[in-house]
């Protein structure tokens, strides 16, 4: 990388590590928050959902546009619009003003970690995609893995008010450090995020294989992600009786672990098959979600969703590497990481609300089942496009 380059990642990783660690003070708050309000279980996985509903809608729009006029104007404005919607949460008295907040900042985030991931993408040298990628989700697990700690800790010493405060300081701070610190883009960095034709159509990119097995493997596994964040929390808080510390501990955990492999498994994802790396992610989630349902004490849950990050730790980085090999190739960086990211909401959309719905139904047990099969179909579909 170049000192310039170097200067943008430095910006972007601090700028994303601080707005994630502001996420993780609140989202495993969030489900116990919502269920003393009165919300039942579908209404936990709508609040949950509406986030990445209205991010499902928006990034494929923000991806493509930061293609054209850069990516700097679009992670400011995401920012300060995350920020203010931060600040309501400490005025929020019902469900409804949850979920309005959360589909807010959900149309924000469409506009921060895809474009700041194609920006990354943008300025990684080639056959370093698996490490430069790697390196650069460190600030986003390592926001998730120390905010869950910190928001229970938080909650427990005050109250989830100063959880919410709190999230709004960062966010604003890593709003003011993108707008200071991160340089406008040059023409040449312009040429290198796009072709002078724009880039080409998402229903056009989604048909070629690779493309849509990274696609379907990704929202799998972030249904995965879905149900553990919003319904972990809530029971271990009412089947196991556990604190808001001890919860955010367990949510942490899965992060802690994940984020930990991200570089060495990067590293290695430029030198092995990634595809294989990937398969072996979806085995070892599968496995986890299966005992995460059959948990029964904090060691037992604790040891599960270790698993279950263990599992994103190894198949994270050589999907990243893959979805930027493959933007590059397309010529549109902005569109493959948004394409991906569209993924993601697609499973923390449809994860928490499907899960809501089987647990007004059945029981815990059966959400993290379902979770388990959503997982085997994602791990079969890859295999059998990238294997035929």
């Amino acid at each position: 990388m170049s000192s310039l380059d170097a200067k943008i990642f430095i910006t972007l990783f601090l700028g994303v590590f601080a707005t994630t660690l502001g996420v993780g003070l609140v989202a495993p708050l969030l489900p116990v928050y919502a269920h003393e309000l009165g919300a039942d279980a579908f209404q936990v996985g709508l609040i949950f959902g509406a986030f990445s509903l209205s991010r499902t809608v928006f990034v494929p729009y923000f991806g493509k546009l930061s293609d054209k006029k850069g990516r700097k104007p679009f992670l400011a404005l995401g920012l300060f619009i995350y920020f203010l919607l931060s600040i309501l949460y400490v005025l929020s008295r019902n469900v409804e003003m949850l979920v309005f907040i959360r589909l807010g900042q959900g149309f924000a985030s469409a506009m921060i970690l895809p474009v700041a991931q194609a920006y990354v993408g943008t300025i990684t040298p080639q056959k370093k995609e698996g490490l430069t990628m790697g390196l650069f989700n460190i600030s986003l697990f390592a926001g998730l893995s120390v905010g869950p700690i910190l928001g229970g800790l938080v909650k427990d010493r005050f109250n989830i008010q100063v959880s919410f405060l709190s999230m709004g300081a960062l966010t604003l701070f890593a709003f003011i450090l993108c707008l200071l610190l991160l340089p406008s883009e040059t023409e040449q960095m312009r040429k290198r995020a796009s072709d002078t034709v724009g880039p080409p159509k998402y229903l056009k990119i989604i048909k070629e294989p690779a493309i849509f097995s990274l696609f379907a493997y990704r929202a799998c596994f972030t249904t995965g992600i879905g149900i553990v964040w919003a319904f972990l929390p809530l029971f271990a808080s009412t089947r196991l009786d556990l604190s808001s510390s001890i919860i955010g501990m367990i949510v942490a955990m899965n992060v802690l672990v994940s984020g930990i492999f991200q570089t060495p498994m990067g590293f290695l994802a430029d030198r092995l098959d990634k595809k294989l790396l990937i398969i072996t992610g979806g085995i070892l989630a599968i496995i986890s979600m299966f005992y995460i349902g059959m948990a029964s004490s904090f060691k037992e849950l604790l040891l599960a969703n270790g698993i279950f990050g263990l599992a994103g730790g190894i198949s994270i980085p050589a999907t990243m590497a893959l979805g930027v090999i493959e933007g590059r190739r397309i010529d549109a960086m902005g569109s493959m990481m948004g394409l991906l990211t569209m993924a993601h909401s697609l499973g923390m959309l449809t994860g928490p609300i499907l899960a809501g719905i089987l647990l007004d139904l059945f029981s815990f047990t059966s959400i993290f089942v379902f979770g388990m099969i959503i997982m085997g179909v994602g791990t079969i579909v890859f295999f059998f496009l990238n294997f035929p």
